[in-house]
This record gives C-alpha cells, structure tokens and sequence, in this order.
C-alpha cells in the first residue's frame, strides 16, 4: 500500500449494513461488526424530531406518551417509512464512524431478492440521505451464503434460507450466482403475530410484540420437544379489559406456529422443485444451510428436513450471516463487484 492509499483508508470507513426488520447491524471494513442494535425510532409526533433510536427506543415500545410514537420503519424486509429509515441509518453510521474523515463512506447494504426496482431505489436514496456516496446492493442470500463461508463460486449447487425478521429467502447458488431464488413475506415478525392472534383467538388475552417474541424464544418450537414446556404471560383480558395471567405450553405454542412455519416449508419446497436436477445432487449431498434469527425457532431445521428429505443445519452465526458476508464483499469489493447486483 502507498503512502497516498494509506491516507485515505485512514480518513474512510467504507460499511456494510444489514438493514433488518428487526435489526440494523453494521460491519467496518477492518474491524469487523460495530454496530448491533434494534431497527426503532422514537418520533415527537408534533414536530418530526428524533426522540431515541435502537434499544432506547425498542424499551418504548407499547410504553409512550401521546406526543411520542416509537415505530419500527422497516416492515417484512423494505422500507415503510423513507423518512424516518434515512434518519435511522444516519444515526447508526454516525455511531459506527470512529474516525474523523475527510470523504463520506462506501456502503454496501444487504436487501431482499424479491424487492422491487422502486424499494431498491429507496434503500439507495435513504442511505444517500445518511450521508453514503457509492452505494451497492447485494441480495440478502447471497450475503448470507458468504457470510456462512460457503463456497458459492464452486461449480456446485448451495441452498441457502434466510429467515429475517420480515422476510424468508430461499435461494439456490452456483458459480458466484443465484440461480433460483423465491421471497416471502414471512419471518420471525409474523411467528410473533401468529401468537399473538391465537392468544385473542383462543384465551381473550391480548399480548404486545415483546411478550409473544419471549413467548416464542422461550417455549416456542417448530417441531415437538422432548418434554412439554410451560411459561407464564401477563396480558390484559380482551373482554373486562383487566390484567391477566396465563399459563401456556410449548404443545399449543408450537400449534399456533404451524401455519406460518408451514408457508417457510412452501418456499423450500417449492425452490427445490425449481431447482436443475445437476444442482438438486448437490443439495442432497451438501445439505441446506440455515441463517437469519429465525432460523433459531427451535426445531425448525428438524422439521424442514424430516418435510424434505435433505438435511439441514444451522449456520455457525445465524444472527450475523448476513452482514458478515456484505463485509466480504466489501473487504474484496473488486473480486466481487462484477457479480453481485450494484
């Protein structure tokens, strides 16, 4: 490296971001992942201004006053609200920046495969707004297969399923490519809901998002456990609107899931069967990779694998997959520029 690269690698720090539902994390070329916090932005309803964003405003969630709203503005993988994301995004990368500099960073940030051309324009133009200058895209599977080392640039075929907050991705990748890909709107957001649409449904209990998602990390499973499992949950009674307690089992929680676990096992099925037959002997002998924090529904790769006859295994870091292997892509930006959608 010369004296004059050294110079401005000292006054940059290009980022990679993986702008999640529920999480934005960021990763710094050279040092690794910085940034780890809730995807919330607390809002002074009367004038606009920023009140909290990340887990000072997670905590205020369901817990306001009414001049203040604490929302979450990415919703099922995309942006929801322009503003508010551009806002967030500035105050993370300012948060992440431990050098003074000179020049606005380089990002790459991790998007769903199924986005349209106008919500890729979004994410480019809120991360403009943050201050980022050259921007590039990279599909949230591909990032993931990076991210959990896997050799996609070997002729072979790698499944990987990505299981966000907002959004499932399920994609099949060889020489550096996603050959098949499907995208759906389901992810850990919609586990939370199913819970807490089956405890109004069936108990009159009505639950906020943080306690259907204690709910779900705690005795929720896809397929069933070894012993039954029981918690107790406070909520207020949907018909005397008076607090109540409830005891609940890991055998309905896991039945409350099943619908929506059922439409992740679709995708996967429904990409298998799109799958070449060269690259479908490849999958069965390498297996299908998991990643995303949905992924960690306990039981969830037993039951896709017990659903599909290919095994399945975990990443060794589902929760930074992604963000892990947007920073690959950055720290070897020339070798992968050509490949990955920019």
């Amino acid at each position: 490296m010369n004296i004059f690269s050294a110079v401005k690698d000292a006054f940059i720090n290009d980022l990679a971001i993986d702008l999640g539902t529920a999480n934005t994390l960021i990763y710094v070329k050279g040092q690794g992942i910085v940034l780890s916090e809730p995807s919330v932005v607390a809002i002074q309803t009367g004038t606009g201004k920023v009140m909290a964003v990340g887990r000072e405003a997670k905590r205020m969630l369901g817990k306001t006053p009414g001049d203040i709203v604490a929302i979450r503005p990415m919703r099922e993988g995309v942006i929801a609200d322009f503003e508010v994301v551009g806002k967030m995004m500035k105050y993370f990368i300012s948060k992440s920046q431990t050098k003074r500099k000179l020049v606005h960073p380089r990002v790459v940030i991790g998007v769903p495969s199924g986005v349209t051309e106008v919500e890729r324009r979004a994410v480019r133009e809120a991360a403009e707004q943050a201050g980022a200058t050259k921007i590039h895209l990279i599909e949230a599977p591909k990032a993931a297969a990076l991210g959990a080392d896997i050799p996609i640039d070997e002729p072979a075929g790698h499944m990987v399923i990505d299981i966000g907050g907002g959004t499932t991705e399920v994609a099949v990748l060889s020489l550096g490519g996603i050959v098949i890909s499907n995208s759906i709107r389901v992810g850990g957001d919609k586990f939370d809901e199913a819970i807490m649409g089956h405890l109004k449904k069936y108990h009159n209990l009505i639950v906020g998002e943080k306690t259907a998602e204690e709910l779900k990390i705690k005795v929720g499973s896809a397929y069933p456990l070894k012993t039954v499992e029981t918690m107790e949950i406070k909520g207020r009674d949907a018909i005397s609107g008076l607090p109540r307690i409830l005891k609940i089992d890991s055998v309905e929680v896991r039945e409350a899931l099943q619908e929506t676990v059922n439409k992740v096992l679709d995708a996967v099925r429904q990409t298998l069967d799109q799958t070449p037959p060269e690259l479908s002997s490849d999958i069965i002998e390498r297996g299908i990779v998991m990643a995303g924090g949905g992924s960690l529904l306990r039981g969830l790769s037993k039951f896709i694998s017990k659903n599909t006859g290919v095994p399945v295994f975990l990443a060794e870091n589902p929760l930074t997959c992604d963000v892990l292997g947007a920073g690959k892509y950055l720290e070897h930006i020339k070798k992968y520029e050509n490949q990955i959608y920019s």
